[in-house]
This record gives structure tokens, sequence and C-alpha cells, in this order.
């Protein structure tokens, strides 16, 4: 029995998604619930598991084709056991035998040398692709059903070797030496190489929403410094002991974390939004936490983070990190977020100006601990300093308030006691 495999309905506000990486080939056994294909969308990745046990008939769907919820993308054949290759029989070969079945040849069914225009077999997005980076599918071996080329296919050998240059005819390559590299880039004199790669859906979605934000907010940073040795005296006094009772590091994050939600308490203008001619007020703190991924930054969101304590926080930060990693967040840990913290300083950053993650009306910048010299009780000692930086909306929230605010998560920070007394 044919089973269709659909495009399952997107989440809210996502109106189509890209189709990204099919994890199987046709004709390979499926098991019930096994990922098969990954759907990217502007926000999120979706997976579609089979429902049945078979055999991947059919793909109706290549990666890089765009698809609406409902769409046929592939064939399951339910029950179905995938069929064992014949053995092979020993038979002297010719020469062009033999080429095609040399190590690297993925079919024994030789592949038309096309240009990619004609009857040739190729869906419409292997032919641009080709166009796009100067290739001719003559040499490139095929590994899609019926000996036909596939977009992975001609990705894989594009990743191979230089990209085009832009109006320069297409040349045969000099034959690389065998001590060099099989990806060493060419080096003629005056070859000037460009490779044009589409955005991906969630790096556009960035650009929009970042745009979004210089067009719409009136931004403005204030600076200031924290002394970080009374957090960093606490973490070694205390982190053997609090990963043997918590199961979880200690790390810098929840101190922050705290931190921000007791200032925020205090300036209750900063945990706000506006909604048209309207600031609305938050009740709750939820804390968005900027997370880098192969995919881009993504801030996936701390719920109700007043009511968590250092270790929940801890565990609830390191889950979301090893979910965008993993490219398993869903629509729930990205939505709301009522104001956001983001860390540059494990990337070594000294000071930056961070960007609203709109609604929101502010977003604090962490950097980069750096040993200094500094003053402190009329001596000069060398203390663990970190820059940080307070991003807000001046269309609600007035200087005053941001730098009283960027002053009370110092003040927690270089005496942790505060935050346990909420003082």
């Amino acid at each position: 029995m044919s089973i269709e495999i659909k495009v399952p309905a997107l989440p809210e506000s996502v109106a189509s998604a890209t189709i990204s990486t099919w994890h199987l080939k046709a004709g390979e056994a499926v098991k019930r619930e096994q990922n098969l294909v990954d759907l990217e969308t502007d926000k999120v990745m979706l997976e579609v598991p089979s429902m049945v046990d078979g055999i991947l008939k059919e793909i109706r769907i290549q990666p890089g084709a765009t698809v609406n919820a409902g769409d046929v993308i592939g064939i399951i054949e339910e029950g179905a056991t995938a069929a064992s290759p014949p053995a092979a029989e020993p038979q002297m070969m010719g020469k062009a035998e033999a080429r095609a079945s040399a190590p690297g040849s993925s079919t024994t069914t030789p592949v038309p040398a096309t240009n990619g225009a004609g009857d040739d077999g190729q869906s419409p997005a292997v032919r641009k692709l080709l166009s796009e980076l100067g290739l001719s599918s003559a040499n490139i071996p095929a590994t899609g059903k019926g000996g036909r080329l596939t977009v992975e296919d001609v990705k894989a050998v594009a990743g191979a070797q230089p990209a085009k240059a832009a109006q320069a005819p297409v040349s045969t390559p000099a034959p690389v030496r065998s001590e060099a590299p099989a990806t060493a880039p060419r080096t003629s004199a005056g070859l000037r190489e460009e490779q044009r790669v589409p955005m991906t859906r969630i790096r556009a979605r960035i650009a929009e929403r970042l745009k979004e934000a210089q067009n719409t907010a009136a931004m403005l940073t204030t600076f200031n410094e924290v002394d970080l040795k009374a957090v960093n005296d606490l973490r070694a006094k205390f982190k053997d002991s609090f990963e043997k009772t918590h199961g979880t590091k200690l790390g810098f994050m929840s101190f922050f974390v705290k931190a921000a939600i007791e200032a925020l308490k205090k300036y209750p203008l900063v945990n706000a939004s506006i909604d048209g001619s309207d600031v609305v007020y938050h009740a709750y703190y939820d804390i968005g936490v900027a997370v880098s991924s192969d995919r881009g930054l993504v801030v996936p969101i701390v719920r109700d983070a007043d009511t968590l304590s250092f270790a929940e926080i801890e565990k609830t930060i390191a889950g979301l990190g090893a979910k965008a990693k993993a490219n398993k967040l869903t629509m729930e840990d990205l939505t709301g977020g009522t104001f956001s913290i983001t860390n540059g300083g494990i990337f070594g950053s000294m000071m930056s100006t961070p960007i609203l993650n709109p609604p929101q009306a502010a977003i604090l910048g962490m950097h980069g601990i750096f040993d200094r010299p500094v003053v402190v009780e009329g001596q000069i000692v060398i203390r663990p300093m970190m820059y940080l930086a307070l991003t807000y909306d001046h269309r609600i929230i007035d200087g005053r308030d941001a730098v009283l605010f960027l002053k009370t998560i110092k003040e927690g920070l270089e005496d942790p006691s505060r935050l346990l007394l909420q003082v």
C-alpha cells in the first residue's frame, strides 16, 4: 500500500518551508517513527517521521524546493522490503566498463552527458544549480533514482572544487599534484573568484528582524563594568558540590539572569514592550538567552525565570543550548520573551552594542572577562573585569532608568548575597 509523505501543519505565522535534507534515498528501508526529511522554516527546523514500516518508494520534491503544508513530497510503500543487490558475476571488463565501476562511481548506469538543457531527466532545481555553478552533468556521479542527478550530487562536487569566477570562461583545471589537498584553491594570476549562495530561511528572518529593530526602535546603549571576583570565588568554592548535588555545572549565566530579574523588578519599564500606541507591562519574567547555532543566532526563552533556582536556570539554559545545536528547538521555545541576554564574551568580545530583539524594550550584553588593574579602597589590585552593555528603546525607557538598571545588575553581581536576599 502506497502512503503519501506530506508536509505537516506548519507553526503559526509560518507560511511555507524549504526541503533541507532527505535522510534516505529512494529504495531504502524505512522504520516507523524514523525521520525521513528535515524541513527548514524561518524559525525552526521540522522533522517529518515515517508513520509506517516499508521502503521509501519515491522522492517527489528535492532539497532546496519551497513547500506548503499538505504538499506531497514523497511516497512510502508500506510493508515492502528493500531488495538486495544481485551478486556480481566475475567477468572481463573493457576500459569503459572498468571506469564505470571504479571507486567513487555511484552507479553502473551511465549518466547521459548533457549541458542541463532538453529532456535529460534532471529537475529544474538541478539544471538551475548546474547553470549557476558553471558545471556540466557529464562527470558528476549521480545517486538519484534511475541514475538522475540530485541537488546534493551537484553541491558535493561544487564543494570539492573552486567556485566559478564571475563572467570567467570555463576551462580545464590543471592536474592536482599528489601532495596537494583535493580542495586546494586555484591561484591563477588575476583570477578573482566569487561564490553566490542563497540565504537560509532563518538567516533571512534574522536579517528581517534586525532591520525591523533598527527601523522602528530608538535604540541607545549605555555601558558599565563589573568586578566578578565575588562570583568567581563563589563558583570556585561550591562548583564541585553544586554539580554533585544538582547534576549540572554552576556557570555565570544563572548569576546574570538572577541579577537581571532583580533589576527588572525595580525598573518594570525595562521589562515592558510597545504594542502600537500602548505600553505593555509584563508581570512575569521570561528571559531570552541568545544561543549561537549552525543555522544562526537564536534566542530560546527561559520561562518564569524568577521562580527558578540557580540550578534550574543552569539546567534550562543547557537544555535549550543542546536543542539549538541539534536543530530541535520548537516554536514554543522561541516564542515570547520579555528581556534578553546575549554573551559575546564566549567568542572573546571585549565590548559591543547588542541590538534589540523586537518587541522587547531592552537587551543585556555580556562580554569577555579580563584581568585588569582597578582601584579598590585606595589600592591598585588586579580583578576579573567585564564590560556590560544595555541597549534599550529610548521611546519608553529614559536614560536615567537605563543607567540605574545596569547599575543594579552590577551591584548584584559584585555582591551575590543581594541576589539571595533580593535586596
